[in-house]
Parts: structure tokens; sequence; C-alpha cells
């Protein structure tokens, strides 16, 4: 039987953030390992997910006046582990892997409905942690990716892009396209993961790149961006052209108060001629899609035909530079904290 400590490590807020967040921000604290209650899995962590999609939580928010994590509060973010004890109930066994929201420590007591057994369906448990299950939401059933479609994928060498390329493809998308920062990433982008062509920002202008590596037009674009790219995708969407958005990073850190606004000025002429669909999406919102994501996910791993390009740092006293080496977009694909 697994001997529980009487305290744990987790990541928590020292100063609500005052725009982008700095590591000073946050400090690793020992605090007591909470008590069970009935209803409640208590869950020693083995991995969390470090994702820009916190810069939400933490900024935008407080500046939506809606309730996020304050000074002393620890961190939220997905995260796996193993089942140390479980109401009889519950059907969860000691030793089960479980994935969960309650990230950022090394003990988690989750409610059981919070909880969702793992199993083995994938060949690494970190893939249980990989945000392909946006991708594949947005683009099974937000964007309907079919035969013969040109996508485009902005931000496609971070956690859902490096992803979203390679699944457009095997929905049928006959051209598929991303946006990136720098050549070595799109390197990887078309020699690793299939890109057709891949813009790189601050080389020439963003729209005339895209005219270049799309020149009869996108049908579908998914955004994890905002910003210029965004104006560049409308700019040459072809008619009924379906857009996703599932991310505004790069607005966020362009704006005043980096963060709190994902402000972009975008030509409504195109859209309203074009009759552009663009949709605003939340992968939380489709379950069942989770349910199609994960077989499928593991059946391509297994084969060899799908790529998951992630990047393990160890320690939970890392994270926080781990989150802003995310935001700053150093590195390929998914980011995890291993404990």
């Amino acid at each position: 039987m697994h001997s529980v400590p009487s305290v744990h490590r987790q990541v928590q807020l020292s100063a609500t953030p005052d725009g982008l967040p700095r590591p000073e921000d946050f400090t690793v604290a020992e605090v007591p390992v909470p008590p069970r209650a009935p209803g409640e899995v208590l869950v020693r962590n083995g991995a969390f997910l470090v994702s820009a999609a916190l810069l939400r939580t933490l900024i935008g928010a407080a500046a939506a006046g809606l309730p996020g994590p304050r000074a002393g509060d620890p961190l939220p973010g997905a995260a796996i582990g193993e089942v140390v004890a479980a109401p009889g109930s519950s059907g969860l066994r000691p030793g089960e892997l479980v994935g969960h929201d309650l990230g950022w420590r090394e003990y988690a007591v989750v409610p059981v409905d919070r909880c969702r057994r793992l199993g083995n369906t994938l060949p690494d448990p970190l893939a249980h942690l990989s945000q392909g299950w946006t991708a594949y939401a947005a683009l099974t059933r937000a964007a309907a990716v079919g035969t013969g479609d040109t996508v485009l994928i902005t931000g496609a060498a971070g956690a859902v892009g490096s992803l979203a390329g390679q699944i457009a493809r095997r929905l049928g998308a006959s051209r598929v396209i991303g946006t990136t920062g720098s050549p070595a990433k799109s390197e990887f982008l078309t020699t690793r993961l299939g890109y057709d062509a891949v813009v790189v920002r601050g080389s020439e202008p963003i729209s005339d790149q895209l005219a270049k590596a799309a020149p009869d037009g996108i049908d579908v674009a998914l955004d994890t961006v905002g910003g210029e790219q965004l104006q560049a995708a409308v700019q040459a969407a072809r008619p009924h052209a379906r857009f996703v958005l599932v991310g505004a990073l790069s607005s966020q850190l362009a704006a005043k108060g980096a963060g709190t606004t994902a402000a972009v000025e975008l030509d409504l002429v195109p859209i309203v001629l074009k009759r552009i669909r663009m949709q605003g999406f939340n992968a939380a919102d489709h379950p069942g899609a989770l349910d199609e994501w994960t077989p499928r996910f593991g059946d391509w791993l297994r084969a060899g035909s799908i790529q998951f390009p992630h990047v393990r740092i160890r320690g939970i006293e890392q994270a926080a530079r781990a989150f802003q080496e995310v935001v700053e977009g150093r590195h390929i694909g998914a980011v995890f904290v291993e404990l």
C-alpha cells in the first residue's frame, strides 16, 4: 500500500499577475496533503500539462470579472496520476491511472466525477495529456474537414497545431499549411509533420506568404493565435470557408496589459461576401469527440502514422520556467512537467 506523506509540494500564485505572468509570480509551496472526503479520490500526480491557455485563467478571467486563482491558490491544469485511495462505489482501484484537472501539485484530491479512468488505450501515458483532442474536435465538429480541403493551421508548432495538421491530413485534406515563428520550426513542420508549406512570421508579410502557399485559397482555418495571421487567413479564404478559433495567443501578447484582451481588426467585407463562417470553439463542449479521439490516436501512434511532438521537463520546481518558455514559443509540441 502506498504511504501518503503528510505534506506535498504545489505551484501557487505568489502574487496576482499584473500583465503577462513572470516566474516570480509563482512559488513552489510545501503544504499539507488535503484530507479525502466521501466522494473524492486521492491521486498521486505523475505529470501535468503546461499550456499557454493558462493565460486566460490567470489574466483573462480577472479582466472579464470571472473567478480565477488568487495569491496563495494552487494552479489548475490537466494532469495524470495514480489512484491512492477512492470510494469503493467509484470502481477505481489503487494504482489505476486517471486523468483530472488538478495538476501543478504532487497530490490531488479530486471529486469522483472529475476523475477519468485512462486504461492502456494509448501506448504512452503522457499522450493522454496531449491537446490533440482540441484539434480533433475542432476539425471534425466545427470545421468538418473533408476530402480535398486546403487547411491552414496557425501556431502550427504548438501543442494543438503540431497534431492538427496531421489530423487534417487523415481527415482528407489535400493541402495543409501552417504558420510558425522560426525557420527551424518550419523545417520540422515540413520534414517531420507533413505540412505542405509553412508561413514564417517576420520574414515577409504573412499575407504575401500565404497567397503563395495557397494560391487557390483556403477552405478551413484552425486559428490558435489571432492577430495578423487571422487577418491574412480572411483574405485567403475561399467562398464558404470555415474558421474555427481556439486561441488568441498572438493577440493577447501584443495587447496592452498583455493577456487581458485579444483585439484584432478584421475586414468584414470579405467575410460577408465570401460567407465565411467563423466560430469560437471549446472542445469541452464536445465530450463525445474525446471518446472518438483516444482510440484513433492510439491506433495512429502504434502504427507510426502520426507523430506526437512533446517536451518532458523534470521537477515541479521547473514549472514556472516551463510556463514562460511555452508562452514565448520556445518548444515544439506539448510541454509536460513530470513529478
